[in-house]
């Protein structure tokens, strides 16, 4: 009798081996063919730029090309979707953001994937402050010189100020709500089509502020066509070491960040994951990667797969949380 125990659990044994052996050995030679990288976002954005740059940097190392596809729409829902539901074999990547992972799953009534169960994290790309701005000409007409100057005005004057955003639920719309929140102020909410149409609409003081992301903001910023009042992140950027975060500025709480990061489909094998970490992590750390990221606003940190998914966890709270209050919601 246990002498059959034993046959059977060789035979088990060896059957295993069998089946695991060509897993295992595809995945050691893994890539063999060219990596399809799907950005969520039209062409021309800071993920689509640094996807493209990043594919690049990481082709000679992996030894196939990394196809770079534009696939745009409801947010960032649809290349999202795409991904999470592809074979999980590393062949099709997703560079996701704070709004596919974070955002949109409180602010959409329904969205056709689970930003956790339905992707691995492989690495965080870039995580950049947005930053509270105005119109220099806007600024000094109404006295306002500081985030406490913006709150004290719109104290002062309820229903008065308006806020532009790139669209409803983006990330600046969503960190004026939470300005809006943390203050116990009011500022009508403008959407636009877009973070640059929101920008023009506030040079010319259509708008009388807005959060914009800081890579967009910087040269603005610098050539004296914005004023900046604060940074949203718990940190000072490195890019305007002068200018103050929120909560330095008086309100309680407020640390929030524009990020992106590359993920796969759920079960996508261990090794698999491990190997692309490890090629994107190289390349982020590069002379030329870190200084797009410094034009950014940001540097490189990219940590770990599963930092990266305690980043979205943390973030899917965060969020829910600034929905929920501001009432803020897309069909």
């Amino acid at each position: 009798m246990n002498r059959r125990r034993v046959l059977l659990a060789c035979g088990a044994t060896i059957a295993a081996a069998c089946l695991s052996g060509p897993a295992a050995a595809q995945d050691a030679a893994y890539p063999t063919r060219p990596i399809r990288f799907v950005v969520p976002y039209p062409p021309g954005g800071p993920l689509d730029i640094m996807a493209r740059a990043l594919a690049e940097k990481v082709r000679p190392t992996l030894g196939q090309p990394v196809v770079v596809e534009n696939r745009p729409g409801a947010g960032g829902n649809i290349g999202a979707d795409l991904v999470a539901k592809s074979a999980p074999d590393g062949y099709t990547l997703v560079m996701g953001a704070v709004a596919t992972h974070a955002i949109n799953p409180a602010l959409f009534a329904s969205i056709p994937y689970d930003p956790v169960k339905d992707f691995a994290p492989i690495v965080l790309v870039a995580s950049v402050p947005n930053v509270l701005v105005m119109n220099p000409a806007t600024s000094a007409r109404l006295g306002i010189q500081s985030v406490q100057d913006l709150i004290g005005y719109a104290r002062r004057n309820p229903g008065k100020l308006n806020m532009g955003s790139g669209g409803n639920g983006s990330a600046g719309h969503l960190a004026g709500e939470l300005l809006k929140t943390r203050a116990g102020v009011f500022a009508a909410h403008i959407p636009y089509a877009g973070a640059t149409p929101a920008q023009v609409a506030l040079m010319s003081g259509q708008t009388d502020f807005m959060f914009d992301n800081l890579a967009a903001a910087s040269p603005l910023i610098a050539a004296g066509k914005l004023k900046a009042l604060a940074v949203t992140t718990a940190v000072r950027s490195r890019l305007l070491p002068e200018v103050p975060t929120m909560m330095q500025a008086g309100v309680p709480d407020f640390d929030l960040g524009t990020w992106f990061g590359i993920f796969a489909p759920a079960h996508t094998p261990e090794t698999v994951v491990q190997k692309l970490h490890n090629e994107y992590a190289q390349a982020l750390g590069s002379t030329d990667m870190r200084r797009r990221l410094a034009d950014m606003g940001s540097d490189a940190a990219p940590g770990t797969p599963a930092s990266l998914a305690a980043l979205v966890q943390s973030d899917l709270r965060k969020y829910a949380e600034i929905v929920r209050v501001s009432g803020a919601k897309l069909n």
